[in-house]
């Protein structure tokens, strides 16, 4: 993977956490909301078909998601 992806796949997760930060902040989406959106995200790559290397990538970003809910960074935590 080049470094341009790569760093093109940080910046999205960055700006995809900002917003689901942003959105609970401002009571747009309560925080049960937006963990089941990431259980949604992952599942869906989990399930996601594909070549064996287009698999793994998909089970690598829903290792990645799961340890987002995990750390409870998506939302913030008084």
């Amino acid at each position: 993977m080049s470094d341009h992806t790569i760093s093109s796949g940080m910046a999205a997760l960055s700006i995809c956490e900002s917003l689901l930060l942003a959105m609970n902040d401002h009571k747009l989406l309560p925080e049960g909301e937006i963990i089941g959106l990431l259980h949604d995200a992952a599942a869906a790559n989990e399930n996601a078909g594909g070549s064996e290397a287009e698999r793994k990538m998909h089970q690598a970003a829903a290792s990645q998601i799961n340890l987002i809910i995990a750390g409870g960074n998506s939302v913030r935590r008084p």
